[in-house]
């Protein structure tokens, strides 16, 4: 009996990368212009005719839904390229665990840390990009759990509550462009370098993967 022949990997998501790092930029430098021409004032109290919230929010939601397409090609690179080794959440849950509240604020963080690892040679870069990752997600965190407090799109707070948490969201972004750097140019060099999966490694189209065992291990 022949062994399965092997499955192709597609060529790493370029085009979505570079149109996620925008879209993430775009937004921030919106964000930051309502910033800096409102300031921490109540919302009753925005300038007639602002344009920057609506843009904002728009532009928010545009490069949340260019991110989760950019990530859904490099999970489907990451399971090839790893031979079927990246389990655990089907290809749906692996988008909606983004979208979820409370678990938005750290399975993704386990999600991108497997696709890098699948990604990465086992060279110790696996560890350098697992810091990057858990920096970034930090500073996510800690500007999700801080906008709240009245700092974002102009609904009211101090001055230095603003000044942090557009200092967290920027941080945030740089990040977020690295690590969608970081992803695509790991699968970019490993597809270089030939890697295949076996046929039947990939589950079939809409399959649901079996849940875990327990909550997802960090390293």
């Amino acid at each position: 009996m022949t062994a399965p022949a092997p499955l192709p990997v597609p060529g790493a998501p370029w085009i979505a990368a570079r149109c996620a790092q925008a879209a993430v930029v775009a937004v921030v430098a919106v964000d930051l212009a309502r910033a800096v021409s409102v300031g921490p004032r109540p919302r009753h109290a925005l300038p007639a005719g602002a344009w920057f919230t609506p843009v904002l929010v728009w532009g928010t939601m545009l490069s949340a839904a260019v991110f989760l397409v950019w990530f859904a090609r490099c999970r489907r690179n990451a399971h090839l390229l790893s031979h079927g080794t990246v389990k655990g959440f089907s290809p749906a849950w692996g988008v909606l665990a983004w979208l979820i509240p409370v678990v938005n604020l750290w399975v993704p963080r386990v999600l991108v840390q497997d696709v890098l690892r699948a990604s990465t040679p086992g060279d110790g870069a696996a560890a350098r990009s697992d810091a990057l990752v858990n920096v970034w997600w930090g500073v996510w965190v800690a500007h999700v759990l801080f906008a709240p407090t009245g700092t974002w799109y102009g609904v009211g707070g101090s001055l230095p509550a603003e000044v942090a948490a557009e200092v967290l969201y920027g941080a945030a972004a740089v990040l977020a462009v690295a690590v969608i750097q970081r992803v695509t140019a790991r699968q970019a060099a490993g597809i270089a370098a030939g890697a295949v999966a076996p046929a039947g490694a990939l589950p079939p189209a809409g399959a649901v993967a079996p849940a875990p065992a327990g909550p997802p291990r960090t390293p």
